[in-house]
């Protein structure tokens, strides 16, 4: 049964970083696209950064070009976000999403094209 269980986040000061983590289960995910989505109070859930697995493709929005860093490890079939010079702007409920379907990751940060979703990490930025 395919799950994907995050961890990392918490609360910071403006400036400081965070990992979060987010291993898949259930299903060999190379060739698939993996994603990160936040989602802060009263806002829409947005596509922060998302990679096609296996072929070292990332992508990012662009309010977190340079601070926040995709990567990912095949061989644990886990997703990893890096993120530095946090603002309080970062704050919200982030969320990795997967699917089983390959659609080239292609639009990635369109949260439709997803099916599997990790419980939230609550990321909290004070300033």
């Amino acid at each position: 049964q395919e799950q994907l269980v995050a961890s990392g986040g918490g609360s910071v000061q403006a400036g400081g970083s965070l990992r979060l983590s987010c291993v898949g289960s259930g299903y060999t995910w190379i060739g698939t696209c993996m994603a990160w989505f936040r989602q802060a109070p009263g806002k829409e859930r947005e596509g922060v950064a998302g990679a096609y697995m296996g072929t070292g493709r990332n992508y990012s929005a662009d309010s977190v070009k340079g601070r926040f860093t995709i990567s990912q490890d095949n061989a644990k079939n886990t997703l990893y976000l890096q993120m530095n010079s946090l603002k309080p702007e970062d704050t919200g409920m982030y969320y990795c999403a997967a699917d089983t379907r390959s659609f080239g990751c292609v639009d990635w940060s369109g949260p439709t094209h997803y099916k599997y979703w990790a419980q939230g990490t609550q990321v909290t930025v004070s300033s």
